[in-house]
């Protein structure tokens, strides 16, 4: 195999590459011995048929299909090897000359990976933050835990409707005095200031009381998801049953005990201060690391070819896709929802997936340039880590890892974090960080 290598701009190359006659025919016969034994020819044993006869059954194109395709994939991968080049997208194959008993001829034009020149990424500083928690901080926490631990109960009859109270209302919609799907309910509970019907609706119900009749008037706006209704204009008949309010419990000993494992308010209030600065340390040790890696990457050098951030982005949506139908959500569903296109969602992604991919190869420069090896027990340790997070056994992780191909990837994952721990441990003033 001999291979030359032609640029087309800077991420692009041709592999010009030529198979000799002697590896084309040996080629050929193993796809002619691969077809026989792949197939049933009445009057002779599997993988026995001679090739005349496999070519009056198939076609002599499709042995020769099947030969370039083993042949050219081999010489490709080598080729690769042999220039020391790295595709990040498939190839666009040409054929030159593929004919039997002649040297074989193809073109492979591809995307490689780009060069990274890397700037320092040691001894560099970042700014520590102080990991701070506040009496007011303190009591805001408190305030969450009264709200969930809070009770709702009718307010008084001369009472109005006013900001954070619920509603429980009957409402029937209409447009130019026609009904439309989806514009009425019965007994529905709505919190005023919540921001959950249609911009305008729940202030108008502000200062009624239980028992009136209120006309509402409202406009939906332009980007309303159901087109249909996009920018009309409609009149809500809506009813007021009830109006409830939260009634929150008192900051005592007794609130202690019922929100709490602990007996008194000052136990629970300790607690709190002790996780929340637990909190805040890991916070600050956190934003500490991500500026240092941060600002390793802005010191180096590194052009990225387009269809790396288009993969990237595809790898963000199709993770997000597995998020939404864990709960029971699809994609479609949250893009007719939330009035967004997939190309307004792939260019959303866009910015972060460019940041990301120049992370991930400014990681892996390091890697290389410290010759950083991923051990066994470091593939073991990411493999368990994984498990903890999905629940799984680790055993059955590494088991889809395998079998989707996947084991380079995740070698990868665990030298550029292995690449980021050494600038985060070889920064100034550098201290004992968790891992």
């Amino acid at each position: 195999m001999n291979a030359t290598v032609t640029p087309v701009d800077q991420h692009k190359v041709t592999l010009t590459i030529e198979v000799p006659a002697k590896d084309v025919t040996k080629g050929i016969q193993q796809a002619v011995k691969r077809i026989a034994g792949q197939v049933n020819i009445p009057g002779f044993r599997k993988g026995k048929a001679p090739r005349r006869i496999l070519e009056m059954n198939f076609g002599k194109e499709a042995i020769l299909e099947e030969a370039f395709e083993t042949i050219a994939g081999r010489a490709y991968q080598e080729a690769l090897v042999a220039n020391e080049i790295v595709p990040v997208s498939e190839p666009e194959i040409e054929r030159v000359t593929f004919e039997e008993g002649k040297d074989l001829v193809f073109k492979a034009t591809l995307t490689k990976r780009p060069e990274v020149t890397l700037g320092d990424y040691k001894g560099l500083e970042a700014e520590k933050q102080e990991a701070k928690v506040t009496d007011e901080q303190i009591q805001e926490q408190l305030d969450n835990i009264r709200n969930q631990q809070a009770k709702m109960v009718v307010a008084d009859k001369d009472a109005k409707l006013q900001k954070d109270d619920f509603a429980v209302i009957d409402f029937a919609g209409s447009i130019d005095g026609k009904p439309f799907d989806g514009g009425e309910g019965k007994s529905y509970p709505l919190q005023i200031g919540s921001g959950s019907f249609i911009p305008g609706f729940e202030d108008q119900l502000i200062g009624h009381a239980a028992g009136d009749d209120v006309e509402v008037k409202v406009t939906f706006p332009e980007d309303y998801f159901v087109k249909e209704l996009a920018n009309k204009e409609a009149v809500f008949k809506t009813h007021i049953h009830d109006i409830k309010r939260k009634e929150l419990p008192e900051l005592n000993d007794e609130f202690a005990k019922e929100a709490s494992s602990y007996e008194t308010i000052e136990e629970l209030k300790a607690d709190l201060r002790k996780q929340m600065e637990e909190d805040a340390t890991r916070r600050a040790i956190d934003a500490y690391n991500a500026e240092l890696i941060e600002t390793a990457v802005k010191n180096a050098t590194v052009e990225i070819p387009e269809v790396m951030v288009e993969d990237r982005v595809e790898q963000m949506i199709q993770e997000m896709a597995m998020n939404l139908e864990s709960r029971g959500l699809k994609l479609e569903d949250y893009l007719k929802f939330s009035n967004k296109t997939m190309d307004g969602l792939k260019e959303e992604y866009h910015a972060n997936a460019a940041e990301n991919v120049r992370a991930d190869l400014v990681l892996e420069a390091v890697a290389k340039a410290e010759n950083i090896e991923v051990t066994p027990e470091d593939m073991n340790i990411e493999i368990y880590t994984m498990a903890q997070q999905f629940g799984a056994d680790p055993k059955e992780v590494m088991n889809i890892i395998v079998k989707e191909g996947r084991v380079a990837m995740l070698r990868n994952s665990v030298a550029r974090k292995k690449a980021a721990r050494l600038i985060i441990e070889q920064a100034k003033g550098a201290e004992s960080q968790e891992k």
